[in-house]
């Protein structure tokens, strides 16, 4: 059962958590390849969605998922990354925090939009169990399409692990082998 205290059943608008972090790209935050690991770009996600998450919560806020990671172009050395978050969609004790990630080249001054990703976070009360959230007050026509959106996001995620679970129970490989024709791949064993 969740915990809640008294302050706690209230709302509070999107613009109260809007957090934004920016962050200079180093050499150290680089692959082989020049370009900034991956790995780096969703730890400071992870941060910014903390950040966001426990302003709205009150409490101390827990990653649960991380949907929609699309590295859409590179980041380089010297970029500054902005990560922009908002949360999108409160349930009773979990979060959905929207991220957009921006890199800036500050000599040609160019900008280029690298990632967005959706982040699902639990509010944890002082006796770490989940802790209920305050509601959110949708302050424009983006806020209320946001949570919309999240909404359907849920329900169509929900539906699509539904049916992979079902896939994975009910899978017959003999049957399904064909599928393997043309793919980039062959057997090493014999059925």
């Amino acid at each position: 059962m969740p915990t809640s205290s008294p302050d706690q059943d209230f709302f509070k608008p999107v613009s109260h958590s809007r957090t934004t972090l920016t962050e200079l790209m180093i050499p150290s935050y680089a692959n082989f390849g020049g370009k900034i690991h991956g790995g780096i770009l969703l730890s400071l996600m992870d941060k910014v969605a903390y950040a966001c998450a426990a302003k709205h919560a009150g409490n101390y806020c827990v990653t649960v998922t991380v949907d929609g990671v699309h590295f859409l172009q590179p980041v380089e050395v010297g970029e500054l990354v902005s990560l922009m978050a908002s949360v999108n969609y409160v349930g009773r004790t979990s979060l959905l925090v929207g991220i957009k990630v921006i890199a800036e080249n500050v000599k040609s001054g160019s900008v280029k939009h690298t990632n967005t990703s959706y982040f699902t976070m639990v509010a944890k009360g002082e006796d770490d169990k989940p802790a209920l959230v305050p509601g959110l007050t949708l302050e424009t026509p983006e806020d209320a399409r946001r949570f919309i959106e999240a909404l359907q996001r849920k329900e169509i995620k929900a539906r699509s692990e539904q049916e992979f679970k079902e896939i994975k129970t009910h899978l017959e490989l003999q049957q399904h082998l064909p599928t393997l024709d043309g793919q980039r791949c062959q057997m090493a064993f014999t059925l």
